[in-house]
């Protein structure tokens, strides 16, 4: 399909006597992206172009409208042109005003700086890839800060001072006032619809990737992650929590406190009797300023039900408040005892330290967190850890029993 051939997905803001958009300039500069990287081609046909004067650049919609300047497409070359359009679908490819709506209030009001961190995260693989974006985008090494990373792990760690941007609410999920209605006009792309395309789009990286293309492994991760099966958090934290429990509990000793039942026959001579303890746990709760307190009650209560599921109560569990510090620790018997604080960094190795540094330690630690903090080198003693992690994390280290849970 040729650029030209494309009328239907290019509609006009209300006619003006400023300068008209350059269609063919802009149609070839997606052809060209299209071209270039096929497994993009499906994203890209599906923005519909829409003009605007308002907007300096290029921007996107939750609906898969591209709002574009027609000084933008004037000033800029037809390469640089078609890294924007990947840049721009990129924002919608990930999700990324669906992740901005379930950032904290303390995080989301801001929404120049979360804008700046999605371009982050985008632009670190698309430099990778080779892509000539503009001489004025933002990307982490300009920022003094580390590639490869979220948007979320970014946003805490960018400066006061950061240059502009506007993607669109697309990106950044606050509206614009150059946003049309849904459903208004052609091209309005639903949820549905959206992840139909995610998922299409991951589909024709993977295979891309095993046709041995030259596929960047930033959007190889990405699309693993599309398209890993859907796992129910709950019953994988349940049978986290069932394994930890069946291992501690095949700790058996001998104790005298009772005399063993064949004590009748032998006399005067005392025999210890066999002891199968009921473990121990220590709940380490992530209460960082990237952690929304209702999603973690919401888990909390999950990991409630699950030790209750399996015979652990009656003050045997210790949650422990940890940002960067330990704020608050006590034994509980319900998730009702339990009170959150915190607000600050992230380090929950704080927490787990502060577990087996108790009178009797834990047989086994459940961390609550968002994942955006260092974990220890190596496994604490004889407890086991299971990390839930809330949203999208990096992974933690391999002998960590990791559980993912949605952080819807």
């Amino acid at each position: 399909m040729t650029p030209e051939s494309e009328p239907s997905t290019m509609e006009r803001s209300e006619p003006s006597t400023m300068e008209r958009l350059d269609r063919t300039k802009l149609l070839a500069a997606r052809f060209r992206a299209a071209t270039d990287r096929p497994y993009l081609a499906t994203a890209l046909y599906s923005l519909t172009v829409v003009e605007e004067h308002r907007l300096p650049t290029m921007g996107v919609d939750r609906h898969w409208r591209c709002y574009v300047s027609p000084s933008f497409v004037d000033r800029l070359p037809v390469a640089e042109l078609a890294a924007v359009w990947i840049h721009e679908v990129s924002h919608l490819l990930r999700d990324h005003h669906g992740r901005a709506d379930r950032l904290p209030d303390t995080q989301r009001h801001d929404h120049h700086r979360v804008n700046v961190a999605q371009d982050l995260e985008i632009n670190d693989d698309l430099l990778a890839d080779g892509l000539p974006l503009p001489a004025d985008r933002v990307d982490p090494h300009r920022l003094g800060l580390p590639a490869g990373l979220l948007f979320e792990a970014y946003l805490p760690l960018l400066p006061a001072s950061l240059p502009s941007c506007d993607c669109g609410s697309g990106a950044d999920g606050h509206g614009r006032d150059w946003d049309r209605p849904p459903g208004t006009g052609s091209g309005s792309v639903g949820e549905v619809e959206a992840d139909a395309i995610r998922r299409s789009t991951a589909s024709a990286i993977r295979a891309a990737a095993r046709g041995r293309a030259d596929v960047p492994g930033g959007w190889q991760r990405w699309a693993d992650t599309v398209l890993e099966p859907v796992v129910d958090w709950r019953r994988a934290l349940t049978g986290a929590v069932r394994e930890a429990v069946a291992w501690a509990s095949g700790a058996v000793d001998y104790t005298y406190q009772r005399p063993s039942r064949r004590q009748s026959a032998l006399g005067s001579v005392v025999l210890p009797r066999l002891r199968q303890p009921v473990p121990r746990v220590a709940v380490v709760i992530d209460t960082s300023g990237s952690m929304d307190d209702d999603r973690l009650a919401a888990a909390l209560a999950e990991v409630s039900g699950v030790l209750r599921a399996v015979g652990i109560g009656g003050n045997r569990v210790t949650v422990l408040s940890c940002d960067t510090a330990v704020h608050a620790a006590r034994s509980v018997a319900s998730v009702g005892e339990v009170t959150l604080f915190g607000g600050g960094g992230t380090d929950m190795r704080v927490g787990i330290e502060a577990a087996m540094a108790g009178p009797a330690a834990p047989d086994f630690i459940v961390v609550l967190t968002d994942g955006l903090t260092p974990w220890p080198e190596r496994a604490p003693g004889r407890s086991r850890v299971i990390a839930g992690l809330i949203g999208d994390a990096p992974a933690p280290p391999p002998w960590i029993t990791t559980v993912r849970i949605p952080a819807g």
